[in-house]
């Protein structure tokens, strides 16, 4: 294989997760019947562009014709994508001659914030059902991939775009090449490309491994983004650190040349990746013997419960959770159940782990010793949620980034 940004066929395995099913791909009790596809799910370093990236790519029609993941579901992602719709439409003074295209739009979240500024906005979605509760809601969304012939029908239909956003899917796309094009195309001279990327520092520091699946090909830092964008002629002109997704990079990009001033933030980061060796591959094969390690503490953790009789519930069904259960091995004979809140996921059962998937309500009906908490970037709210319990005398267990029982 050969790396996605810049063609280095001399790519650096570090990290193995084992053979994985796809994320999101819950399935119904009919379905436990068939067999499971599984791919590997391993991590490769690139040596020239810094980049770090999956070695098994999966067809994206497989991962999101159909999806399960919904933005609304959760209020902190709800107050995350407000803000950043306020923040990016009084930052640029976005008015009601402005347009504002958003890749991967999912159920319109950010557009719906963005509106209330009187700004245009479509949305590019490529799972079917998601785009329709996108459009009932009154986001007007094309349901197709990012591609050459949706980009021209837009700028027809619309003109060209101030603003292109692209929260969490960047690092989704294999053919990222040709994306940037398309983005470069659609923006006017001075419009700029805000992206959220899932950031690979946090990863390393807080051993949130689990954020490690088929739909996310690539994990950057600012180091592989600078070195990608600059060959598409465009710099980043601004970044900044966001807590979502257990920590993220909000960048900011315009075409070379464009109005924007670089903000000093961009070499502060730039500066603390290299103090941190970012460019060397022993960090990679050092944060991947950690990762083992808290493999094998939290298998313990959960045989110890079991050994003592005691009964395990699972908190959240986020794709990260395919992902730490797989890999940990715990499955049905470990955790009873799964409380989710996303009505797409309930009924359904956990991608290879065969866990069901229920509403919260079912906490009060089989009320167990422990919950692990898989949607550990909400622990918080979590916690509030289920405060009762822990009166009751219900333990949680918090997995990442070390095993521990609160």
């Amino acid at each position: 294989m050969e790396c996605r940004i810049c063609k280095n066929k001399g790519l650096e395995i570090f990290l193995s997760l084992g053979k994985s099913p796809l994320a999101n791909n819950f399935l119904s009790k009919e379905q436990l019947e068939n067999k499971e596809e599984t791919y590997p799910l391993e991590l490769a370093f690139c040596n020239n562009c810094k980049l770090v990236q999956l070695t098994c790519i999966v067809p994206p029609e497989l991962m999101f014709k159909n999806y399960v993941y919904v933005s609304s579901t959760s209020t902190t992602f709800k107050i995350h994508f407000t803000k950043m719709s306020e923040d990016i439409s009084n930052s640029f003074k976005l008015n009601d001659k402005s347009l504002v295209v958003d890749v991967g739009s999912n159920d319109g979240l950010l557009l719906k914030g963005v509106q209330k500024f009187g700004v245009k906005t479509i949305g590019v979605e490529p799972a079917t059902n998601i785009a329709e509760i996108a459009q009932k809601e009154g986001i007007e969304t094309i349901n197709d991939f990012f591609s050459r012939k949706v980009v021209n029908g837009v700028i027809e239909k619309k003109g060209n775009a101030d603003v292109v956003t692209a929260c969490n899917v960047f690092a989704h796309i294999d053919d990222i090449d040709e994306v940037i094009g398309n983005v470069k195309l659609l923006l006017k001279e001075n419009g700029i490309f805000v992206i959220e990327v899932q950031y690979f520092v946090d990863t390393i520091e807080k051993m949130t491994f689990d954020n490690v699946y088929h739909e996310h090909i690539s994990y950057y830092t600012l180091t592989s983004l600078n070195f990608f964008f600059k060959k598409h002629g465009m710099d980043i002109f601004n970044v900044q650190r966001v807590d979502s997704h257990g920590g993220s990079l909000r960048v900011f990009v315009k075409k070379t040349g464009g109005k924007h001033e670089i903000n000093e933030e961009v070499k502060k980061i730039m500066d603390y990746e290299k103090s941190i060796d970012i460019e060397d591959l022993e960090t990679y094969k050092k944060f991947a013997n950690k990762v083992y390690e808290v493999k094998e503490k939290l298998i313990s953790y959960i045989q110890d419960i079991k050994n003592q009789g005691e009964s395990i519930a699972g908190y959240g069904a986020p794709a990260k959770s395919t992902t730490l259960l797989n890999f940990c091995n715990i499955g049905k004979d470990f955790i009873d159940y799964v409380v989710d809140d996303n009505p797409l996921k309930i009924g359904l059962y956990t991608p290879g782990a065969h866990i069901p998937v229920v509403s919260s309500e079912y906490l009060d009906e089989k009320t167990p010793d422990y919950v692990l908490i898989l949607a550990w970037n909400f622990t918080h709210e979590i916690l509030e949620k289920t405060k009762k319990y822990a009166n009751q005398g219900v333990k949680f267990i918090i997995p990442l980034p070390e095993p521990k029982i609160v």
